[in-house]
């Protein structure tokens, strides 16, 4: 039997492995924005303690409540006046047996909330029960009665009430503040709180550099394309598990922001009997832009409409002003882009994929680039969600000649996938190489072998060379010195 000259001669590779991933199919949305999407998702995350207190409020409970589907509501509406536990081979009758995924996707609904328990019942029956706190507070919310959230009645008028369209240009003020700060080369930290800088740095938007300064990362420029209500959301949550660390209470915080999202927008609520914990999150409110409180000791506040909804599954946010227009790009099929805003932050986000040609007051004239579309890449930005950006503010001339769910010109589209698969064609693996034997047969008995445990990414039967995953490279090492031996 014949031996290698040199056992081994192998050399850690950077090998190609496959070539030309689909993504066609990729999402826009990276896996660091697709956690805690919907508000059902944040609550299934919650530890126990922290749902159970939460289902002492009665805002948080119709919060929930309507959010489970609706034939979850209506078991738990059917069962909201019954004290006792209901067996679950009693409840599976309320539907057809046409109808048993719906009925096994409702109950499993209100389990994960944890808004009713399984329980045993005499004779070893399998029950449900609706959580005694939840019932209680459901009740309460749909039916009134309890304590009011907070005591607007004898709030005297305010002297200088604020309108809607002033409440819109404050939230818009106070976010893009925010998100100008993500996208300033040189973050000044005194437009924004150090809350706010804490907030950021949690979610993964921003990081400390080699000077210790704050810098946005690649899920920040992400997070800037992302709709308005998405950002919010995501920010949200994210501040949310720090406010335990400032002494707050999660359950407290989340049925405030849950009150607010049933609260009339254009309406001052006042903060009499409000504890400091409370004043303090509303200052952070305030910071955020969820909230306008015209100085920290005033006794009312309005809320805006970024925290309007916010509890809701299809909650959208539209903060059309003359400066911020929802609508407001023009893509043609030569890759021209006419960007029809005087809005410095909307300008900051086309321009981290257009390269500017022309600007004028109220009007910037840009071309998309293959060199532009590879700096936003290399920002960690794909090329989904530059379309999703794009389509998420087409003008609306272009939705009114184009389809209302497609305005962009097909060939731009296409141009710039095509632009992100030229960089993710190849994909890379540590690899080991095997070379130099002396015989056809031991080198068939070693690449059998990698084959065998799945560790075998190359083999040249011309030229007697293996390749193997680096993870494998031990296991086949330990083989080829049982078969040397046993040979000898």
């Amino acid at each position: 039997m014949s031996f290698i000259r040199t056992f081994s001669m192998w050399v850690s590779l950077r090998i190609v492995s496959d070539l030309c991933r689909n993504y066609w199919e990729k999402m826009g949305i990276l896996e660091h924005f697709a956690e805690c999407q919907t508000l059902v998702d944040y609550l299934k995350s919650l530890p126990n303690h922290v749902v159970d207190d939460l289902f002492g409020y009665p805002a948080a409970c119709l919060a929930i409540f309507r959010e489970l589907p609706k034939l979850a509501q209506n078991y738990v509406l059917r069962i909201l006046y019954v004290e006792q536990a209901i067996p679950q081979a009693v409840i599976s009758t309320w539907v057809s047996k046409a109808h048993v995924k719906e009925h096994s996707d409702a109950a499993e609904a209100i389990s994960s909330l944890r808004v009713w328990k399984e329980v045993t019942m005499q004779g070893g029956l399998a029950g449900w029960m609706l959580d005694h706190k939840f019932r209680h507070n459901l009740k309460v919310a749909l039916l009134g009665g309890g304590k009011p959230w907070t005591k607007s009645l004898n709030l005297d008028a305010d002297s200088k009430p604020r309108t809607i369209k002033d409440l819109d240009m404050y939230a818009l003020e106070r976010w893009e503040a925010m998100l100008h700060f993500l996208t300033e080369k040189q973050q000044k930290s005194d437009t924004v709180s150090k809350d706010t800088i804490i907030t950021l740095t949690h979610a993964g938007l921003m990081e400390q550099d080699e000077n210790n300064a704050p810098s946005i990362t690649n899920e920040g420029f992400q997070f800037l394309l992302l709709d308005t209500a998405s950002q919010v959301w995501y920010f949200i949550v994210k501040y949310l598990e720090t406010v335990e660390e400032k002494g707050l209470s999660t359950a407290e915080c989340l049925a405030f922001l849950f009150s607010l999202s049933f609260a009339t927008l254009g309406r001052d609520y006042g903060t009499e009997g409000f504890e400091d914990n409370m004043q303090q999150f509303m200052q952070h409110l305030r910071e955020f832009g969820l909230i306008y409180q015209r100085t920290r000791k005033a006794g009312r506040f309005y809320p805006t409409r970024l925290s309007m909804n916010l509890a809701s599954r299809n909650h959208k946010i539209s903060l059309d002003t003359e400066k911020h227009k929802t609508g407001f790009i023009v893509v043609e099929t030569n890759y021209r882009l006419y960007a029809y805003t005087d809005s410095d932050l909307q300008l900051a986000l086309v321009g981290m994929f257009t390269q500017f040609l022309f600007r004028f007051p109220n009007l910037v004239v840009g071309v998309i680039t293959r060199d532009s579309i590879r700096q936003a890449l290399r920002s960690g930005i794909s090329a989904e969600q530059i379309i999703s950006f794009l389509k998420m503010h087409a003008h609306q001339e272009m939705i009114k000649t184009t389809n209302v769910n497609n305005p962009l010109p097909p060939t731009v589209v296409d141009q710039i996938r095509l632009w992100e698969m030229e960089r993710n064609r190849l994909t890379f693996t540590d690899s080991v190489l095997y070379n130099q034997f002396l015989s056809h047969r031991d080198y068939e008995v070693v690449r059998d072998y990698a084959q065998e445990i799945g560790v075998l990414l190359h083999g040249s039967d011309q030229k007697r060379t293996i390749v193997v995953k680096g993870t494998g490279h031990d296991d086949v090492k330990r083989f080829w010195k049982r078969h040397s031996k046993n040979s000898s």
